[in-house]
């Protein structure tokens, strides 16, 4: 196979095209929130308090303004992006690993170690693959 086809097959790969589709909807739930916290939740703080953000913190150094309310605004988006994130897919995606984890942990053992070799034999056996000593039964 040459490098174009190697390429062509990475593009329409299913992994990449998840990716993608990850990485959109990635990028409008950010603008959301950045909506959501600019138009809504900046104002309401605003009112409650009694200041404007976008003059909180104004500083200005040879006719240039430093922005803390802006700051402030990025801050509290960020917090809420964060809070969505581990909400709706990393806490149920952990949830989600270990139910598996459980229930590969309660499987039975299907290998037990030779009492006298130590090495590795099925659970079934009744003699030593390794060193041909007989193994006892195992307990159910």
């Amino acid at each position: 196979m040459g490098v174009g086809a190697d390429f062509k097959k990475f593009l329409f790969s299913g992994n990449l095209v998840s990716m993608a589709v990850a990485f959109v909807v990635g990028l409008a739930i950010v603008a959301l929130i950045g909506a959501l916290v600019a138009d809504i939740i900046d104002p309401l703080i605003a009112a409650a308090g009694h200041v404007n953000f976008s003059s909180l913190g104004v500083l200005t150094i040879n006719h240039s303004q430093l922005l803390g309310g802006s700051l402030l605004g990025a801050i509290i988006n960020f917090l809420i992006l964060m809070t969505v994130v581990f909400f709706l897919i990393a806490y149920p995606y952990q949830k989600s690993e270990d139910r598996k984890k459980a229930k590969a942990a309660a499987a039975p053992p299907t290998t037990r170690e030779c009492p006298a070799c130590f090495n590795t034999v099925s659970v079934k056996a009744t003699r030593c693959g390794f060193c041909t000593s007989t193994i006892p039964p195992a307990a159910p």
